[in-house]
């Protein structure tokens, strides 16, 4: 298939021409008939993860609004697993007929009782620890996975065993959160070598049908992998999809394609490689295919923009809409129909740098209208840049733009593999028009040197924010930077009293106000939040809920974790948890820290320590992490054994850039107390701290 072919079948539209702007719309407010098409049983629920069918995270329920959210205080806090403080909890409540069901850190399920906190039952998974992002709720079952690829039924009421079923052949598919609907479980994979998106007789577990994200010989798109390259290349759906059950399609988003050595080596899979990167539309009963879109042509950047697609019904210029909302990573909403792929609102095929060596695709897709977040880093003069600006380079890489391509050396560009945004759940509101996210300011430099996804340069600062977009115009209506990542798992919620809510990893819960972005309302809830908040309504009352576990994305173990399922009404009788420490918004260097006093005082450029050994590294320095007392004089050495001139620069304060033949040293004294990170300008990877204390 040629490249022209493959285009025009690859959404009809996604080199679709803009046309004038339209006028900005007016957005009616939501009507039964918003609700129903998304399969929502009424306001007082929130019965699966993402609220409806459609993904929208939004809820009917106003009692608690402007006026009132400043006396938000806890209901109650179920501690599910009696104090747990480790593991990685991403998984997200979901509340039917007045309780509340969570997965644990240990992916076990619990249901609790959503006016009193108490525990009705809880079903504890045998075959080990298992990080999980949300049940599914029906048919009087709910429905959970556990390793070694088991779905597994459990009964509403009482969380005993219906039925159990391994389904093998198809990628591991033991954390994606499971998506019911109608008598049918939609089952994601993640992680494997070839993904698969799968549907189940929620009756008896039996395999419908299945879609691979990699064509097999005979499938439509297989000739966009080269050679046996499809066997192993990976586009994993490890996201949940969205459903529409008026058009009878279900969406899904497949991840970042892989080579034999990596997710950043396109050299020996050469083509568009799909689907990797899409968004597809299957039919919901057979699986078969309708029509796709692919973000991002032979990717080599970990840039999948696997988010939970969102649908919505908007006005655009002039006429009502299906539309899916798509991204992103990347920093860019693609908007399409929902239909047949077509894009109303425009987007366009652009060139971008070629590497031949990686066989990259020599056009891009771009929104008209843009992205909502930077698309290359950007350097400042040492010691001029605000402390903590996220939009800036760590010195001596090579800098780049979203789609410069690498091979040996590593190129630094924003939004990094983590995101712009990544698998946090983005939030519709009917109130609004708008369509929210958290996101993330992190770099990352790519090349083949790196044995991962990329490297997060150590010593950047991770921090992030919250965009709100209009879904009539793919343009930005508010935009709020915010202190931590919040790319990861921190979805947003929105509500009928205009109301915006997200948890943050520093264990914050926070109410904004949904059209401006400013806060309202924060409450601690003593561990990093990486899930969605929800609404629901249960014995007369309004609440919110939320789950602070924590997990290590991207802050590691820094991030306070815990069990904490919350639920808040107004004027509860429940105040904050005792505030954790905060995660480290810095990227950390490798190594524990070591005291001055016991090498000299002294770091060796190019070297790494092992106790009484030291031995050459390309990206080294010995040690990493120096402690010292604040007014020790330092002394960085060039050992004389390197090959050629090496040297450090300290960012972002600037004190101090020099270069130093091998055997030559430099000294300096720290004055005041502080972190100092610094590199090598002749391999930047290379990178230090000195942490310098009051004695």
């Amino acid at each position: 298939m040629n490249r022209r072919t493959l285009l025009k079948g690859a959404a009809a539209a996604a080199v679709v021409p803009a046309s004038a702007p339209a006028p900005v719309l007016a957005h009616r407010p939501p009507g039964a008939a918003d609700l129903k098409a998304f399969d929502t049983p009424g306001d007082q629920d929130f019965p699966k993860v993402g609220g409806n069918l459609g993904n929208q995270n939004y809820t009917g329920l106003r009692r608690i609004d402007h006026g009132n959210v400043r006396r938000l205080r806890g209901s109650w806090m179920n501690s599910i697993e009696g104090g747990l403080r480790t593991g990685n909890s991403q998984s997200t409540a979901v509340a039917v007929d007045g309780v509340l069901y969570i997965e644990s850190a240990l992916g076990n399920v619990i249901a609790v009782d959503g006016v009193t906190g108490q525990t009705r039952w809880r079903y504890e998974q045998t075959r080990g620890t298992l990080t999980r992002r949300g049940v599914a709720v029906g048919d009087g079952h709910v429905f959970t996975k556990s390793n070694d690829n088991y779905v597994i039924a459990l009964d509403r009421q009482t969380g005993q065993v219906v039925w159990e079923r391994q389904v093998n052949g198809f990628g591991n598919i033991e954390k994606v959160a499971v998506v019911y609907h109608d008598g049918l479980l939609f089952c994601g994979t993640n992680d494997g070598p070839r993904g698969a998106a799968l549907a189940l007789d929620a009756r008896t577990g039996d395999l419908l049908w299945h879609f691979w994200g990699t064509p097999g010989p005979g499938e439509f798109g297989h000739d966009t992998w080269e050679g046996e390259s499809w066997a192993e290349g990976g586009a994993t759906p490890w996201i949940h999809p969205a459903v529409d059950p008026e058009l009878g399609l279900t969406y899904w988003t497949f991840g970042n394609a892989r080579g034999s050595n990596s997710s950043q080596d396109g050299s020996n899979r050469g083509g568009q490689n799909l689907f990797a990167n899409s968004l597809v539309a299957l039919d919901m009963r057979t699986g078969a295919y309708r029509w796709h879109f692919q973000s991002i042509h032979h990717d080599i950047w970990d840039m999948d923009n696997v988010m939970s697609p969102v649908l919505a019904d908007v006005r655009i210029r002039g006429r009502e809409r299906k539309v899916v909302v798509y991204g992103s990573k990347s920093g860019m909403f693609f908007i399409l129909d929902r239909t047949d792929g077509t894009a109303p609102l425009g987007i366009v095929e652009r060139p971008v740098p070629q590497e031949p060596r990686q066989k990259t695709w020599p056009t891009q897709p771009f929104p008209v209208q843009g992205g909502w977040t930077e698309q290359r880093v950007v350097d400042q003069p040492l010691g001029t840049s605000v402390p903590g600006d996220p939009n800036r380079a760590v010195p001596n890489y090579v800098q780049g733009a979203l789609y410069d391509p690498h091979w040996d050396v590593p190129i630094l560009s924003i939004p990094g593999h983590g995101g712009g945004a990544d698998w946090s759940h983005l939030s519709f509101s009917h109130r609004t028009g708008l369509v929210y996210t958290g996101y993330g300011y992190v770099a990352a430099a790519h090349s083949l040197t790196e044995a991962a996804n990329g490297l997060r340069p150590p010593g950047e600062y991770q921090t992030g924010g919250i965009v709100a977009v209009d879904v009539s115009t793919n343009r930005v209506r508010w935009k709020r930077r915010m202190p931590y990542s919040l790319a990861h798992g921190n979805g947003i919620l929105t509500t009928a009293g205009d109301l915006l809510f997200i948890g943050q990893p520093d264990g914050n819960l926070l109410a904004l106000d949904a059209r401006s972005g400013r806060e309202l309302w924060r409450f601690q809830t003593g561990a990093a939040i990486s899930s969605s908040p929800i609404m629901y309504r249960a014995g007369g009352k309004e609440y919110l809920a939320v789950f602070a576990g924590g997990t290590s994305i991207p802050y590691g173990n820094s991030a306070p974790r815990g069990d904490f399922l919350w639920a808040f009404e107004v004027g509860g009788a429940l105040g904050p948890a005792a505030t954790p420490p905060p995660p480290v918004i810095r990227r950390p260097v490798s190594g524990a820290p070591v005291e001055g006093a016991t090498v000299a005082n002294t770091v060796v450029i190019g070297r790494t320590s092992t106790g009484t050994t030291e031995s050459f590294g390309v990206a080294s320095m010995a040690p990493t992490h120096l402690r010292v007392p604040v007014g020790t004089t330092v002394t960085f050495t060039n050992h004389p054994g390197n090959a050629g001139p090496r040297g450090v620069t300290q960012f972002f304060e600037g004190l101090f850039d020099v270069t130093l033949a091998p055997g030559e040293s430099f000294m300096y004294t720290f004055g005041r107390a502080g972190e100092y990170f610094f590199n090598d300008p002749a391999s930047p990877r290379s990178t230090g701290k000195v942490e310098v204390y009051l004695p």
